[in-house]
């Protein structure tokens, strides 16, 4: 199992807060049901600009983009995502 870190930024420049607004709920949603599957570990806001930073685990990087990308947020083109694939840090180890 590999592990991702998403970043979504919501495109401010292009919609209002109401088309974001009648999102939230299908969004909040789906990604609990990741979250319960275990396929989203971990997720925050961001503090730098609207949207969140999560991580994800997946076994191919397809297989991490193909659960982003069904997400209500990206569908819409609401916000966009970047899935970033992580690999161990050496220096915790021998």
């Amino acid at each position: 199992m590999s592990q991702f870190l998403v970043l979504s930024r919501r495109r401010t420049e292009s919609y209002v807060d109401a088309d974001f607004d009648a999102l939230i709920p299908a969004e909040t949603q789906r990604v609990r049901e990741l979250y319960a599957a275990g396929v989203v570990r971990q997720i925050w806001l961001r503090g730098d600009v609207p949207g969140a930073a999560f991580l994800v685990e997946a076994d191919t990087e397809q297989e991490a983009r193909g659960a982003v990308d069904a997400l209500p947020m990206a569908t819409s083109g609401l916000s966009e995502f970047t899935v970033l694939p992580l690999s161990p840090y050496r220096g915790s180890g021998p």
